[in-house]
């Protein structure tokens, strides 16, 4: 990301991120930006499956509903990330990108994150981790 970009918002849009470097956009495709997660998960602090983690301004937004899936430990990826692998597509297509993340894609979400923690087990870890995969494969 370049200087600052935090001041340009949360959200990813699209291919043409003004916020994203030629480097960045090379290591977001390959998913390769999320390497040094790994290293959260050795501390412990992560785990490869749960619900991704949120910026604190979108965490505000959750109802108290919504907050129960702050009470498991973050993960790399989840049921959401499989779902809205294209999530960056989605946001570009969308003449408002913030109401479309906030009244669609965040609630659909969460709601994906509510399931994996109510079905949560080895079995569901796996598949999880299974189809991840398959995905970033191109399957």
């Amino acid at each position: 990301m370049v200087t600052g970009s935090e001041k340009k918002g949360g959200l990813t849009i699209g291919a043409r991120d003004s916020r994203i470097t030629k480097s960045g956009y090379f290591l977001r495709a390959n998913k390769l930006d999320e390497l040094p997660q790994l290293i959260n998960v050795l501390l412990g602090d992560m785990s490869l499956v749960g619900p991704r983690p949120e910026i604190r301004k979108y965490v505000e937004l959750y109802s108290h509903d919504q907050k129960m899936v702050l009470l498991v430990k973050p993960g790399i990826t989840d049921w959401a990330s499989i779902e809205f692998i294209s999530e960056n597509e989605i946001l570009g297509r969308s003449s408002n990108p913030e109401k479309t993340y906030i009244e669609e894609i965040m609630p659909a979400k969460i709601e994906l994150n509510k399931r994996y923690i109510k079905n949560r087990g080895l079995g569901e870890y796996f598949k999880i981790l299974w189809l991840t995969t398959a995905k970033l494969s191109g399957g």
